[in-house]
């Protein structure tokens, strides 16, 4: 869909702040792009083949066309793939100073406008976490607050430091949330990868409230441990709205259905080949027919079963992300962040490559709207 959105059709009136990901680490702290051509054409600016390579036609980036728009650009380091480097990184000294260093070396050499940690998870075992991780986490965001802070103090310009954190009971206890909310602009959840594959029965994804089965774990109950249990300032939270879903599928002898179990794990990348089974919401929306819809009115989120009841798919629609923006607007939350924006951009017709419009960000825009908090001015011609 490279044709359809890309830095000069991408509607940025409907943001506050883009995070570019994802930028990685090595195991020393230097930073490096993980899409050498993305980086290349959204970062750089659109290729003047005319000249010499490289060369770029002025004023054609990501960044430029946010920055008339008013809109922040940060990059996201890290990732679910990406993190295995965080641990070593943040227990080590010079490892810190060096990649908080790094952070201010790609803030010049792109000109984003902040940085963005996405260390998933400090304490995880499996991307070689340990116990250690909650303090060292803390002294890696005050390194990087520190050495941000002092460029644009230089330059005089406001950087901003966020970090994507994980919504479970289970993520939140490796944080210093005291301290971490004192360093922090705003502390992102990822509210949603709540249920999938990996979870014993057909759940949902990204849901308001506690489904009536399974873990708790929603966007209600990060609310409540956040503010309830580690007193973070809700003037700092960001609440994760999805514009995926995910599929099941194989369900043995049974049918798809809510809650069900005995599935086989593995996501209807038929159905949904483009995006292995973990579709975007536009192509849930074009393979609508296929399915029947329901509402879970406990969870406040719709779910599909195919007509052959063989697939489950959990997902968020216009009535779904209208409630979530109505709960982060009365709790006088931040905002929500989106993954990823590019989800509900709808096309006239399937490979008119023409914009139809963006159903789930116009509502977010539509409750939030009027922001509180001002955009940036542009920086640079």
């Amino acid at each position: 869909r490279a044709q359809l959105i890309n830095p000069a059709t991408l509607d940025y009136s409907r943001y506050t702040i883009l995070n570019y990901s994802f930028f990685a680490p090595d195991s020393v702290g230097n930073l490096y792009g993980t899409d050498a051509w993305a980086d290349s054409v959204l970062l750089r600016g659109k290729i003047d083949w005319g000249k010499p390579q490289p060369a770029y036609f002025p004023n054609t980036s990501i960044i430029d066309y946010a920055h008339v728009w008013g809109v922040r650009v940060m990059v996201s380091i890290g990732g679910w793939t990406l993190s295995e480097n965080f641990p070593r990184i943040a227990a080590d000294p010079k490892l810190r100073a060096h990649f908080a260093q790094e952070c201010v070396r790609v803030l010049r050499e792109y000109q984003f406008d902040g940085i963005d940690i996405d260390w998933e998870y400090p304490g995880y075992e499996e991307h070689k976490g340990t116990p250690a991780d909650k303090e060292n986490f803390t002294l890696l965001m005050q390194e990087i607050r520190d050495s941000i802070d002092a460029y644009g103090k230089k330059i005089k310009y406001n950087f901003y430091l966020t970090a994507a954190f994980g919504a479970n009971a289970s993520n939140m206890v490796h944080i210093e949330w005291d301290k971490i909310s004192k360093i922090m602009d705003y502390i992102n959840m990822m509210t949603y990868d709540f249920n999938g594959g990996w979870t014993p029965e057909a759940n949902h994804n990204s849901p308001l409230y506690n489904p009536a089965v399974g873990a708790p774990g929603s966007l209600d109950n990060a609310y409540n441990l956040l503010t309830g249990t580690y007193n973070v300032p809700v003037e700092k939270i960001n609440m994760g709205v999805a514009f995926y879903g995910r599929s099941l599928k194989g369900f043995g002898d049974g049918q798809a259905k809510l809650f069900a179990t005995g599935h086989s794990g593995k996501p209807d990348d038929k159905t949904y080949h483009e995006d292995e089974g973990m579709p975007q919401y536009f192509n849930v929306v074009t393979r609508m027919k296929k399915f029947d819809r329901f509402w879970d009115d406990t969870a406040k989120v719709p779910y599909l079963i195919s007509k052959d009841l063989t697939t489950f798919v959990s997902y968020d629609d216009v009535e779904s992300i209208k409630l979530k923006a109505e709960y982060v607007k009365q709790k006088d939350l931040a905002g929500v962040i989106i993954w990823d924006c590019t989800g509900d951009y709808m096309e006239t017709s399937p490979g008119s490559e023409r914009i139809k419009g963006t159903p789930l960000v116009d509502v977010i825009n539509d409750v939030l709207r009027p922001c509180k908090r001002k955009t940036i001015k542009k920086r640079w011609n």
